[in-house]
């Protein structure tokens, strides 16, 4: 909808809109895979970056590579399973940063597992990491955000798997379509309170989680195998593909967006 006729609107350049110099962000799983394609365009665009994960060794390694560049960036280690953990990253970010302005909710893990053997520990893993962290990260991220009184940007980590089932991943389905409901939720919430709530599907990325996530059995390998015959696009995606729309949901350019989902899975969805 266009402005009211004599009402001025002011068009910031591309180079602003995509400007994060001043801000801080904190990235959960960041230390590989998609999380740290995240991490490294955030930074790449000025933000301070708080790489957290569970495997500090990992995140400490990012951290190093990319302070190497030249970007400001620091490490923690935390468990998003754990409510205090999801609490103590938040305030580490502001601690080292004085501020948090970006959350990019990215740590999650998909065992692959046949409805009939799945087990209740399975589920609570899943469940428990995937969106019940998200949950509490977000809170505690808007928490602060709400108190500064800076307005700020979430972005979750959903999958098209949310919308559409792979196979053998019921846990992970169910725990990604809770991520989208839980982002139109927040965003709803929070949105006058100067706090926007996005949410990123991926489609097929290839990652090391997703290496390790998935079965050495036939039944596994003829669902991959499937998946993949039906992405129009050819190929499955790079980090870097769901960074960029990550910095782009993060940045002043998706300023009128909030408790929506965008879909990056190479048309896979179209079929």
């Amino acid at each position: 909808m266009s402005a009211p006729t004599g009402q001025t609107q002011t068009t910031p350049p591309i180079a602003r809109l995509f400007d994060l110099t001043g801000k801080a962000a904190l990235v959960t799983g960041a230390a590989m895979g998609i999380g740290e394609a995240i991490a490294s365009r955030l930074a790449e665009a000025g933000a301070a970056v708080m790489i957290a994960d569970v495997n500090m060794e990992a995140a400490q390694a990012t951290a190093a590579r990319l302070a190497a560049l030249g970007r400001k960036v620091s490490a923690t280690r935390a468990d998003v399973s754990q409510v205090t953990d999801a609490r103590a990253m938040v305030a580490k970010t502001v601690e080292t940063f004085g501020r948090l302005d970006i959350l990019v909710n990215n740590a999650g893990v998909y065992p692959f597992s046949p409805a009939l053997e799945m087990t209740e520990e399975q589920w609570d893993r899943v469940l428990d990491i995937n969106l019940k962290g998200s949950f509490f990260v977000a809170q505690a991220a808007a928490s602060h955000m709400v108190e500064a009184g800076r307005g700020g940007r979430i972005v979750n980590i959903a999958s098209i798997d949310a919308l559409h089932p792979t196979g053998f991943l019921t846990h992970y389905d169910s725990s990604k379509g809770g991520v989208v409901m839980m982002t139109k939720a927040l965003a709803k919430e929070l949105g006058p309170r100067g706090v926007t709530v996005n949410a990123i599907a991926p489609g097929g990325i290839s990652t090391p989680g997703a290496a390790a996530g998935g079965s050495a059995d036939q039944a596994s390998a003829d669902a991959t195998a499937a998946f993949m015959a039906r992405i129009p696009l050819g190929r499955v995606g790079d980090p870097d593909d769901i960074a960029r729309v990550a910095l782009f949901l993060a940045s002043d350019a998706s300023a009128y967006m909030t408790g929506s989902l965008v879909v990056v899975d190479g048309g896979y969805l179209l079929s």
